[in-house]
């Protein structure tokens, strides 16, 4: 499970899992890192995909299936042990979709709680019509990611760091640009979702992912662009957030 989950802080006391889905070309450090600043009540699980950080040597997923597949596979046993929640931003609330509908559908399980991010909803006309970013060329591809923010100056500007870092973003954005799902017709979940979003960034379908659910359905737009949850203020304020609904679910399994 270590190859695949990046858990900094393991609390076998904790009442909750917080599982987290990277953004397009992402790693799982960001996230894991959020560990050190929610309480232990919390275990952080943040999900870490081939062909980056210690899996470099492996190819890249080519489909969403091949991601649930493996996520699922190693992660089964822990969702049946205790309580979970999801955490997704961009292509990451995709994947937490995607993982969502999966293991509701197949194993009738049910996190307690969605945060997703920066995103529309995968089955939204607005996701649907959104133009495909990985069969742009290079030089369009590093214009669209310096458009968007969140990635230092100074790995755009080295050529080997992008060598590095561009075929993972390309394949995720890959998997993005071919993943299709319909458009709930009834609510499969009764979880709460939350929705955060950059007041900056490119107006995201944000309402239609209410689809998903017939629990409680919060919109909280930050100040910042794409990658707003960068931005410590922002973090905190997320982080706040997941702390508070997540003590509040504990409640009604303690």
């Amino acid at each position: 499970m270590d190859k695949v989950i990046n858990c900094f802080s393991k609390c076998p006391d904790a009442v909750v899992r917080l599982i987290c889905f990277p953004w397009a070309g992402g790693g799982s450090i960001h996230y894991a890192r959020w560990a050190k600043a929610l309480n232990n009540s919390i275990e952080v699980y943040s999900v870490r995909l081939p062909g980056r950080e210690g899996r470099t040597k492996e190819p890249f997923f080519m489909n969403m299936q091949e991601i649930l597949d493996e996520v699922i596979g190693v992660l089964l046993p822990k969702l049946k042990e205790k309580p979970f929640a999801l955490f997704g931003h961009s292509f990451g609330a995709m994947t937490c979709f995607a993982f969502a509908e999966h293991v509701k559908k197949v194993f009738d399980l049910e996190p307690i709680h969605i945060f997703l991010s920066g995103a529309s909803a995968p089955y939204s006309e607005a996701r649907l019509q959104a133009p495909k970013r990985s069969h742009l060329s290079d030089q369009d591809f590093l214009a669209w990611v310096n458009s968007i923010g969140g990635t230092p100056p100074e790995i755009l500007a080295n050529a080997e760091l992008v060598k590095l870092f561009l075929p993972a973003l390309k394949a995720d954005l890959c998997v993005a640009d071919n993943f299709r799902c319909s458009s709930p017709s009834t609510p499969f979940l009764s979880c709460p979702v939350t929705c955060f979003d950059g007041q900056e960034d490119t107006p995201h379908d944000l309402q239609a992912w209410k689809l998903m659910t017939s629990g409680e359905f919060t919109v909280q737009m930050l100040p910042g662009s794409h990658f707003y949850l960068k931005e410590k203020a922002n973090e905190k304020i997320i982080l706040d957030h997941i702390t508070k609904h997540l003590e509040t679910a504990e409640m009604d399994y303690l």
